[in-house]
């Protein structure tokens, strides 16, 4: 799903916790209206309580407060955590809520893996970094890096209208879909006044009619390049079309760098990108392989102007499962500050692989190679032959049901 290019528009790159959680929190504090989220991880820890105290003292003050969570990334979240913010009115959705079998978790596909944040309908942040403490680098070793893009302008109007239809009930959220597509580009944020001079569109990956929006935009972005092309991407394991795209504009003279995980928080991660690596490596793709910590980041450029930032990693799960969110941006700016960083830490963070540390691979491994990359290729159709159900959206909590067990209790308690 791509909603139309908006102009007018102030980009803020946000490079892991310490910028996003604080920019967030006091965009939460100064909201008057509403506060809508979407994340794929929520956890009860120091990052996930501020946010229950942020989203309480909102609620508390008479602020609309919409949290949608996944069903498998935030799983544990206590029944406690949860009645404390739907006390004072705030609406904790679940997406695809399910039962476990024998201890484990069962929907371990098509997730609601968005991240996304809007205020007031003026301000709004996308990208990969979730609710939780290890988006922080004083969890030690294992703590993720990552990115977001804080964004003011006529865009955050297609960001909160999206939030606000995947929260309608499913016929009414056909008919708001079938509505945006009968508009005519441009008009539902014609009203919105400019903020900067970045033009940005958001852009969405679903299970329906949507599946490869996110994969169509990196395509036609690679395609057009002629300078360079950077991609920073945890779990980087694309189809076969992008893996071409990307050997072809590196054979045709543009300078291709991928920056991928080095110490992976899943070692298949990385195992299934070394798959990769000779074919690449051979038409002159420049391979650097982040060591610091895991790489968590979904993001690239392309040569000095073109951009993304968001959910969607370059993997089956992202590109044909999961429900994703991007914004791609077109900004000079942006593109040369996010360029700049990551310039640095391939520099001072990177390892380059060689076709020499490839050569060095003992020989008995080629068949494991052979069978992984096609397994890994040919994973999301054979998950598609499993039976599958409509995810649901389930309030976890009514606000409307506690509120009345609260008056209820205190009509108990007067003498």
């Amino acid at each position: 799903m791509r909603f139309p290019w908006r102009a007018g528009n102030r980009l803020s790159l946000l490079i892991n916790g310490e910028a996003f959680f604080p920019r967030v929190f006091e965009a939460i504090r100064a909201a008057e209206r509403e506060v809508l989220i979407e994340t794929f991880i929520l956890f009860e820890d120091k990052v996930g309580s501020q946010l229950q105290g942020e989203l309480i003292a909102a609620a508390e003050r008479g602020v609309r407060v919409e949290l949608t969570v996944d069903g498998y990334g935030s799983a544990d979240l206590s029944s406690a955590f949860v009645t404390a913010m739907s006390e004072v009115g705030v609406r904790v959705h679940m997406f695809d809520p399910q039962p476990r079998l024998l201890g484990m978790r069962t929907n371990l596909f098509r997730r609601m893996h968005r991240k996304l944040v809007v205020i007031d309908d003026r301000q709004a942040f996308v990208g990969g970094i979730n609710f939780s403490a290890d988006h922080l680098a004083d969890y030690g070793p294992e703590a993720k890096q990552d990115y977001a893009v804080e964004v003011e302008g006529p865009v955050v109007h297609d960001i909160r209208q999206f939030v606000l239809t995947m929260l309608a009930p499913p016929a009414k959220r056909r008919r708001g879909w079938r509505r945006r597509a009968r508009a005519t580009p441009g008009s539902q944020a014609a009203d919105q006044a400019g903020a900067g001079s970045g033009q940005a569109q958001l852009v969405i990956r679903d299970n329906r009619q949507h599946r490869i929006d996110i994969e169509q935009q990196y395509l036609q972005a690679i395609r057009g390049a002629r300078q360079r092309l950077l991609i920073a991407n945890a779990y980087f394991f694309p189809g076969y079309r992008l893996l071409r795209e990307i050997r072809h504009a590196a054979q045709r003279g543009v300078r291709v760098e991928l920056i991928l995980q080095g110490q992976p928080d899943m070692p298949i991660a990385r195992f299934s990108a070394r798959i990769l690596y000779d074919y690449l490596l051979r038409g002159g793709v420049r391979i650097l392989e982040y060591d610091s910590r895991p790489l968590h980041g979904k993001v690239a450029l392309v040569d000095d102007e073109w951009a993304t930032v968001g959910s969607s990693n370059l993997d089956p799960l992202s590109l044909s499962l999961n429900l994703e969110a991007n914004l791609i941006i077109r900004d000079r700016t942006f593109n040369r500050q996010l360029f700049e960083h990551l310039q640095a830490l391939a520099s001072e963070h990177c390892q380059a692989i060689s076709q020499a540390q490839l050569a060095r691979w003992a020989f008995w491994r080629m068949p494991l190679v052979f069978l992984g990359f096609h397994l890994l290729r040919h994973f999301p159709a054979w998950v598609g032959w499993l039976p599958a159900h409509t995810p649901k959206l389930a309030l976890l909590q009514p606000h409307e049901q506690a509120k009345a067990a609260r008056s209820a209790a205190l009509r108990r308690e007067r003498p």
